[in-house]
């Protein structure tokens, strides 16, 4: 496929981490932000419907966990061979299978995961990251898609972003070649990142939307689990605006995720959701597990999560378009204490946007948009779901009212 992703120039953040067997860099953290609760003393997690959903290695626990690999050391995996009955009325042929009437069937069915598999493949990149600290920190490998002929690639930032200013990342394409990629910008808050290779004329993805999609429809999921590349699964989406936290090392991304029971495990990260045609509607970022599998890391139980391609393109396009970018806030802090429903305000930010409409401390948010808020983590994502400028209905109870209240969000870099 090589439609180009519009928007680009011509050539030229709770105390967790991810389950990489070595452990990502440390990166310095966000810095203080109205809208992002500070991380919370380690306390029992709540279960139930409508939580967020937190990245957490305590074992026996579910987790969430951001789905980088690692290279290192090789992949250690078995082969299972299965016998399986000669077929008695078909034989291969150079353009297809034969049938016993003579009449010979495409090898690739059109309209098939086999043809969309094939058609994405030279898009879909590996990156093998060495982290900047020089000690083995942050080392890793990952996936991206590319999304301009100039060598623009999407990924998450907890697979790029350990490279900073003095590591590396190589870029593996499906062909067999590599390339060295560069660092141009990414926000640890969404968990996106932008990798330029110096190469034009390269394959692309479609991006479709995530705003129309529909639990059932189907997805397939493309990228390098275990470093194994070119490794496709498919399967459903599960459910949609699913509150998801993930991050480590003083950051914390919360994604108003997409879930889905594709397979998803350690070394997809970064790579393309697509939906039953090939185009882009998320990139996998994060999966629940029960407990740790390969090399101490967490493996797919059917239930993995991807950024929303709308909110991801927002972020791409203010990278590329000024080196950074923005994150809409409504400028308060919230009461982490506070279990839900709903999420307390523990503070409003002078002169912010919740205090020009009119925001008080104390008062209980429990909706957003009109959804009912579980805890502080959905109104977080609820938040970052929009962009700046955008205007969010909360309501809020108060003394016994209930108030309805608009808010335009502000936003912070």
């Amino acid at each position: 496929m090589s439609t180009p992703y519009p928007g680009y120039p011509g050539p030229g953040t709770s105390p967790v981490t991810y389950p990489q067997t070595s452990p990502t860099a440390a990166h310095p953290p966000l810095g203080p932000s109205a809208d992002l609760p500070p991380a919370p003393a380690p306390r029992r997690e709540r279960r139930g419907i409508g939580a967020g959903l937190i990245v957490g290695m305590v074992a026996g626990a579910t987790l969430i966990a951001a789905t980088a690999g690692v290279i290192g050391g090789g992949v250690g995996y078995l082969v299972a061979r299965e016998t399986l009955p000669p077929a008695a009325t078909s034989t291969v042929v150079a353009s297809g299978l034969a049938t016993d009437d003579g009449a010979v069937l495409p090898s690739v069915v059109p309209g098939s995961i086999a043809e969309v598999a094939a058609a994405v493949q030279p898009a879909v990149v590996q990156l093998n990251v060495t982290g900047g600290s020089g000690d083995g920190m942050g080392d890793g490998t990952g996936t991206g898609f590319v999304i301009s002929p100039d060598g623009y690639i999407i990924t998450n930032h907890h697979v790029a972003g350990p490279a900073g200013k003095d590591g590396a990342i190589e870029v593996a394409f499906a062909d067999g070649t590599t390339e060295k990629g560069r660092l141009i910008g990414s926000n640890p808050g969404y968990d996106i990142a932008v990798v330029k290779v110096n190469r034009t004329g390269l394959d692309t993805l479609t991006i479709g939307s995530s705003a129309d999609l529909n639990v059932g429809d189907q997805v397939i999921a493309v990228g390098s689990p275990l470093g194994l590349t070119g490794t496709v699964t498919t399967g459903i989406v599960s459910a949609l605006n699913r509150p998801v936290t993930a991050g480590g090392d003083g950051e914390l991304a919360f994604i108003n995720a997409i879930q889905t029971d594709a397979a998803i495990n350690p070394g997809n990260s970064g790579g393309p959701l697509l939906d039953g045609i090939g185009r882009v509607i998320g990139v996998n970022s994060a999966i629940a597990s029960l407990g740790a599998g390969f090399g101490g890391q967490a493996g797919s139980i059917g239930l993995g999560f991807a950024i929303p391609i709308d909110v991801a393109k927002r972020i791409t396009d203010e990278i590329l378009a000024t080196g950074t970018s923005t994150t809409p806030i409504i400028g308060v802090s919230l009461d982490t204490e506070f279990t839900g429903p709903g999420a307390r305000v523990a503070e409003v930010t002078a002169q912010g946007p919740a205090d020009l409409a009119g925001l008080q401390e104390g008062d209980l948010i429990t909706k957003a948009n009109g959804t009912v808020l579980a805890d502080s983590t959905q109104l977080v994502v609820t938040i970052r779901a929009q962009a700046p400028g955008d205007t969010i209905q909360l309501t809020i109870e108060r003394g016994g009212q209930t108030l309805e209240v608009p808010v335009t969000l502000g936003s912070q870099s």
